[in-house]
């Protein structure tokens, strides 16, 4: 049984994550991204766990903060779809328009 999915962006989104902390710390790299998916494993039976960002869309999206990146996902669909992964210091309007390319 898959309990989530992800849009084909997040793939790339979680490896320049991965990519990039592993330039400082291969070992740190490792952890954060199990970090963040095992941050989306537990979102799967509670799917409304996260919260909203108006702010950032107008989608009924949820988002989750994992250390310092944030997961947008769709909290109603089966499996559970992620539609990003981002770094929650980027620029809002960046971060929407992240969302916006990704319907």
């Amino acid at each position: 049984m898959i309990a989530y999915d992800f849009h084909p962006e997040v793939l790339f989104d979680l490896d320049e994550i991965w990519e990039f902390i592993r330039g400082d710390n291969l070992a740190a790299a490792d952890r954060v991204f199990a970090e963040i998916l095992a941050a989306i494993d537990a979102l799967v039976p509670f799917p409304g766990r996260g919260h909203r960002r108006p702010d950032l869309t107008s989608r009924p999206l949820r988002f989750i903060l994992v250390r310092e990146y944030l997961i947008a996902y769709a909290p109603d669909e089966i499996p559970l779809w992620v539609v990003a992964v981002m770094h929650g210091r980027r620029s809002p309007r960046v971060m929407a328009a992240i969302l916006r390319g990704r319907a």
